[in-house]
């Protein structure tokens, strides 16, 4: 089976990758984690390689913002299956359903969320008010496209602020949680500026961050929770996964940031964060594999803060770390998302999936 690792890095983030190196003398801090030059294509690279160790005959595909590079790809190289993982398009994340669209629109199996659901996801007021429409716990919230309409803005300090239609903690950074109206006109200004979309402000929820992972179609499943671990970040910095925390070797935060999984968590608060994170799964329509983002306050209420369709799959990700504490390995794990894929197709004859290394361990 042929498998198509499709993805969209432009020349210019490409080049922003290999100009980044921060020279260690300018480091102020004690590093936790090997500091690493990498590119996100070292990501995809070593998850082709896991599917062809896992029996695929697998090659990745970077489109480049141009439609047409797979389209010309796919009447060449014929993928049974397209493991999507198209994120951005032109910069724009609100474009990331569209290559979901095509894919659907010609009929070819692809891995993950189908497009309304990653449509949804994007949109995180249109999530969080499908949430609390079934009673999910998500933290209270309103949306602005001015500063005016903060003024009362009816919402209890500390809050935290972030664009309304990004992932991957883009526009998250230390300055997002304010506990002054100056403080949260500034950060509105900021997201209203720098993104050009409207400002999603959210009372934040103090406490302990858990990264709850589901993977399956029709039956999904819970993997062991994950949690983020800020006991040990410095007081100058707020106790949260902003962007510097998750993708940045040279900031303190990432180092600071520390993953847990399994979390140690009361046998009630680890069942009620599963069940939450199953019913969020299924309401936003998401497939295949996905991250539930919870907090869990200090009083133990729990709080869906949003829900991750096509998370990162690298191996030393949240998502590859819970499936790795369930027993699955990193190429098990992508060949189950493939199998997946393609039980879904609707116009194949039966077809056996490879044989692999790893068929006696998947039966």
């Amino acid at each position: 089976m042929k498998v198509a690792v499709v993805y969209n890095i432009s020349h210019a983030d490409l080049a922003h990758y290999e100009n980044m190196a921060v020279p260690a003398a300018e480091i102020n801090f004690e590093p936790y984690f090997d500091i690493e030059h990498s590119s996100p294509l070292d990501g995809y690279n070593s998850i082709t390689r896991a599917l062809c160790e896992a029996g695929f005959e697998a090659y990745s595909l970077n489109i480049f913002d141009d439609y047409n590079a797979f389209l010309a790809d796919y009447r060449q190289n014929r993928p049974d299956v397209v493991f999507n993982m198209v994120e951005y398009y032109n910069d724009k994340p609100t474009l990331e359903m569209n290559f979901a669209c095509l894919l659907q629109m010609m009929d070819i199996p692809y891995t993950g969320a189908p497009p309304m659901a990653l449509a949804t996801c994007q949109r995180k007021v249109i999530a969080k008010s499908i949430l609390s429409s079934l009673g999910i716990n998500t933290p209270r919230f309103r949306v602005v496209s001015s500063c005016g309409q903060a003024a009362d803005i009816g919402l209890n300090y500390p809050l935290i602020v972030k664009p309304s239609m990004e992932d991957a903690s883009l526009g998250i950074e230390d300055e997002s949680v304010v506990n002054s109206p100056e403080k949260l006109f500034e950060r509105i200004e900021y997201i209203l500026h720098h993104f050009k979309q409207n400002a999603l402000i959210e009372e934040f929820v103090d406490g302990r961050e858990l990264n709850v992972a589901v993977i399956g179609d029709r039956f999904p499943r819970v993997l062991p929770i994950s949690e983020i671990d800020f006991s040990l970040m410095p007081a100058h910095l707020n106790n949260i996964v902003s962007y510097q925390a998750k993708w940045d070797p040279y900031h303190e935060a990432y180092h600071m940031a520390r993953p847990i999984c399994p979390s140690i968590l009361p046998s009630d608060i680890e069942a009620k964060a599963k069940d939450l994170a199953l019913k969020a799964f299924k309401a936003l329509g998401a497939r295949d594999y996905a991250r539930v983002d919870m907090r869990l306050s200090r009083n133990n209420e729990l709080f869906v803060l949003e829900i991750n369709p096509n998370p990162d799959l690298t191996e030393d990700a949240g998502f590859m770390r819970s499936s790795k504490a369930a027993g699955y390995s990193f190429r098990r794990t992508l060949r189950r998302i493939v199998e997946m894929a393609w039980t879904r197709r609707s116009k194949a004859p039966k077809q056996r999936l490879p044989k692999s290394d790893l068929e006696l361990s998947l039966q």
